[in-house]
């Protein structure tokens, strides 16, 4: 329970190791207190949640303590065990402890120490950063992009469980695509709430549906879920009917996109799309949103016109010669990283921000619907919705305000809450509404599934797909893309171009352009090395030459003991790994065998220790030798 209000009754669930969860439900219900409660932040009131105890649990942050630290340190100090050994190391190495300097080696070694830094810079770089982001503090970082670094923390722990509570909220698709690739990779368990279906169905094997107070578990991911949830609904003879007036509702939609988009294969994914939304309409049967964009009385041919046109700030130019023709049947999605520049281009066509030069022209009549990223902001906090819209239509009857409210789950008392007292979903839906009662002939949404739950955003893609005016979408949300949108278009390096390709194309462009991007790193990396070493090289005079080579010739005996340890210890580990294949079938000369293993085994361990003493007289005397 939160407060007197019961999210989660008599509900039980097991999730086995290494199963990959999505965790789904409306706004509310449940999902992230269940978080709470698995971490042990807030106590059940019934029952009991049981977690093995030997197990490593990483989950994301929402605080963030030290506004100074580095951006690449802090993603590193996300591995509490490597923070720890690496203080215990330093504390070993000011005591002259030999013996626990190479245990706490060994420890630090399983526990990823000696590539964290490696793993660290490439999940920055993933997740959207640039390399001279690493040693900025973080204070220099807006709230979205310290949100990624604590992503970035709890991705970097080796762990057993991750729990990610809409971890795709800040995030581009570029970095979603990065994203959904590691957690591909993960070894462990995952429990991920999300809204993304795409992203969910790309590495979850199973669902639980938080419904009704329940814990409901499905096997497979968010499309098993749907198609074995919309087999229950079929069975009720009044689902079906609805399930029927959805899709015919629908058809206009497929008809008059089925044949029309430019691309072959816009065409194909768009099919598929309409396939999606056929069974969401099934599913969509038990929302509490029925809500529709009206058709508009007026769309004329051109919707806008932009020729040479260069966005941006007064300080700041964006993008530039952006040549731009959106058309009365157009519904386009606009790709590209965060911060290349869609938002500041749908705020040049609504006015929110002036053209730096150039110039764009809306056809006659536009009335446009603009959703901003932050269009929450533009609320009244201490106005409910029902006074919203009776601000937006003075002559607009109270009972017919309520109706329309009832259709995005404003009714009776919620219509007269106030704004701050709504939730981020159920502001969303207001902003929404308040746009859809304008009945606009052109709608301009940017990131408009922020905050919106499964059946919200299921609610949105089919009162889209119906919508008969000209569209212009940013938005992470790939099911949404590919269900309303005939046209791609790339903002990418300061400027605006026609995508020719799907979302899956678009996937394998941002893998190929990360790929690129990491061996030109690598590249200037060895130039920049190169050019040092010469540099170094050229001032040394002869006599400092000489001192090298004796130097090195120094440590020959004990990098020669070193390589005879390290072929002796693979030897052993060989031995003791027959050793254990021998006990496993062999009962009968067990003891023998258990001597016969201890010996080597303390052999390995004499070996290791001498292997760490001469690694640490090579370093002690280098360091010697460079400080000279």
């Amino acid at each position: 329970m939160r407060g007197s209000k019961t999210l989660i009754e008599n509900a039980s669930a097991t999730i086995y190791k290494q199963e990959k969860v999505g965790i789904i439900g409306s706004n509310g219900c449940g999902k992230s207190s269940l978080f709470q409660a698995l971490l042990g932040f807030i106590q059940t009131d019934l029952g009991n949640i049981s977690v093995p105890n030997n197990i490593t649990i990483a989950y994301v942050k929402q605080q963030i303590n030290d506004l100074e630290c580095k951006a690449l340190d802090y993603v590193i100090k996300g591995d509490e065990l490597v923070t720890k050994l690496q203080a215990q190391k330093q504390e070993a190495i000011a005591n002259s402890n030999g013996n626990l300097i190479a245990e706490i080696e060994d420890k630090l070694g399983i526990a990823g120490a000696w590539d964290i830094k490696a793993r660290a810079g490439a999940l920055l770089l993933g997740l959207g950063f640039n390399i001279e982001d690493f040693d900025k503090p973080l204070q220099d970082f807006s709230g979205g992009w310290r949100m990624r670094l604590n992503l970035a923390q709890a991705l970097i722990v080796k762990s057993d469980l991750l729990l990610l509570d809409e971890p795709t909220n800040h995030l581009d698709l570029d970095a979603i695509l990065f994203l959904q690739s590691f957690l591909q990779e993960y070894k462990g368990t995952i429990l991920c709430i999300s809204h993304d279906r795409d992203f969910l169905d790309s590495f979850i094997n199973v669902t639980i549906h938080i419904d009704n107070k329940t814990l409901n578990y499905y096997k497979g991911n968010y499309s098993d879920f749907e198609r074995l949830r919309a087999i229950k609904l079929k069975e009720s003879l009044a689902a079906r009917k609805k399930e029927e007036a959805k899709i015919a509702s629908m058809q206009a939609f497929i008809d008059r996109f089925r044949y029309k988009a430019s691309k072959a294969k816009q065409a194909q994914s768009l099919i598929k799309a309409i396939d999606k939304i056929k069974l969401t309409a099934v599913t969509a049967v038990q929302s509490p949103f029925s809500f529709k964009f009206e058709n508009p009385q007026h769309t004329p041919n051109i919707i806008v016109d932009a020729k040479n046109l260069c966005c941006g700030y007064e300080n700041k130019q964006v993008l530039t010669d952006v040549n731009f023709l959106l058309l009365a049947k157009d519904r386009i999605g606009l790709l590209g990283q965060n911060g290349q520049g869609k938002s500041t281009f749908v705020k040049t066509l609504c006015s929110v921000i002036a053209p730096l030069s150039g110039s764009f022209m809306l056809g006659k009549d536009i009335k446009i619907g603009y959703f901003a990223q932050h269009e929450l902001e533009n609320l009244d906090a201490k106005a409910d919705a029902l006074t919203h819209f009776k601000r937006l239509d003075k002559e607009a009857k109270e009972k017919d305000l309520r109706s329309f409210l009832g259709s995005f789950n404003f009714s009776d008392d919620k219509a007269l809450t106030a704004v701050e007292h709504l939730s981020g979903g159920e502001q969303a839906r207001l902003a929404l509404a308040l746009i859809v009662y304008q009945k606009p002939n052109l709608l301009l949404l940017d990131e408009p599934t922020n905050h919106l739950d499964l059946q919200m955003r299921e609610a949105l893609t089919l009162a889209l797909s119906q919508y008969d005016g000209a569209l212009l979408l940013v938005s992470h949300d790939r099911f949404l893309l590919e269900s309303i949108t005939n046209k791609l278009y790339l903002v990418d390096n300061g400027h605006l171009s026609e995508f020719t390709g799907d979302l899956e194309d678009y996937k394998n462009y941002v893998i190929e352009k990360r790929r690129l991007h990491k061996e030109n790193q690598k590249e200037l990396k060895r130039q920049n090395k190169d050019t040092k070493e010469v540099k170094n090289s050229s001032f040394k005079t002869r006599e400092q030459k000489l001192k090298d080579v004796a130097f090195q010739n120094s440590l020959k005996p004990y990098k020669a003991k070193i390589n005879a340890l390290e072929q002796q210890l693979a030897k052993l580990e060989e031995q003791i790994a027959i050793l254990d294949e021998q006990m496993q079938n062999n009962t009968a000369n067990m003891q023998e065998l258990l001597i016969k293993r201890a010996n080597l085994q303390k052999e390995s361990e004499l070996c290791e220790e001498q292997y760490f003493e001469n690694l640490e007289i090579i370093e002690t005397l280098t360091k010697e030798y460079k400080n000279c």
